[in-house]
């Protein structure tokens, strides 16, 4: 029986650990978790923010995942959306997931992340434009 979800492991190329620790830790705001030196010789690095774990291990012939990756909530959409593109990243907004509010990136090596916060309205979310910070949802009475 399963009973929850341990981590979620992305690859990067070798060499990419210093980029991985500005972005993960500097822009996401996770804090690195020392790996077991048996796993640390092999390279990547792992990162924790309460109870989401994300391991980022080099792989060899390394390609971006473009379609596969993990889903982060996060509360303050808005705030974290404009935190990413100060770092850097691009943010691209979906209003396909009814209950939602989401956007996509890609970390500095080119995987895809999701980040979302469910919202109470139950029409759909229409997306604001890539570069544009959406307005927040109107007090609902």
């Amino acid at each position: 029986m399963l009973s929850s979800l341990d981590h979620v492991q992305l690859a990067a190329p070798a060499g990419s650990e210093a980029a991985l620790r500005a972005y993960y830790g500097d822009v996401l705001g996770m804090t690195e978790v020392p790996k077991p030196a048996v796993l640390a010789a092999r390279g990547g690095c792992w990162f924790a923010a309460g109870t989401v774990r994300l391991h980022l291990g080099i792989e060899e012939d390394f390609r971006p995942a473009r379609k596969a990756h993990p889903g982060l909530r996060v509360t303050g959409i808005e705030d974290y959306a404009r935190r990413l593109r100060a770092g850097g990243a691009e943010v691209v907004w979906d209003g396909d997931l009814p209950g939602h509010r989401r956007f996509y990136s890609e970390d500095p090596v080119g995987n895809r992340l999701e980040f979302l916060e469910p919202h109470e309205s139950p029409e759909p979310h229409e997306s604001p434009e890539p570069h544009e910070s959406p307005e927040p949802p109107a007090p609902t009475a």
